[in-house]
């Protein structure tokens, strides 16, 4: 596990990948939580309009993802998903901002489930729900 707030290393990790091409931005990184936020561009949407979920899933699986690795127990090298869902309820419109927040529900020495909450700050309409699985990876021998 990680102490205290580390968004500002993972901020810098991600560029290059798809959270920093999104423009995703960190708040906090912490062990048991996330909180990030992007501000909906072009680049974000679907060719029918509307905020991609793909985007909305970037955002709240990173959030999920970066909090997993600053929760590992000791021991552990990493994670990969196993399951995730997600449950949209509304949208964004390009301009807004689309923030998330991410906690810990079990963090066993083999799995972790994490819940996140995609909210449009702008509106302030919570726009998804997920949870996701992470299977915690040890070193082989």
């Amino acid at each position: 596990m990680m102490d205290g707030n580390v968004a500002a290393s993972f901020q810098e990790r991600q560029t290059g990948t798809l959270p920093g091409e999104l423009g995703i931005q960190w708040d906090e990184v912490a062990t048991g939580r996330a909180a990030g936020w992007f501000t909906v561009t072009q680049g974000h949407m679907a060719p029918n309009g509307f905020l991609h979920a793909a985007s909305v899933i970037a955002l709240v699986d990173s959030a999920c993802g970066y909090a997993c690795i600053a929760s590992l127990p000791d021991g552990a090298t990493g994670f990969t998903t196993i399951e995730l869902k997600a449950n949209y309820l509304a949208t964004a419109k390009e301009g807004e901002t689309v923030a998330c927040t991410a906690r810990l529900v079990h963090g066993g020495r083999m799995t972790q489930v994490w819940d996140a909450e995609a909210v449009n700050r702008t509106t302030g309409k919570t726009m998804a729900l997920f949870r996701c699985t992470q299977m915690v990876l040890y070193p082989r021998g």
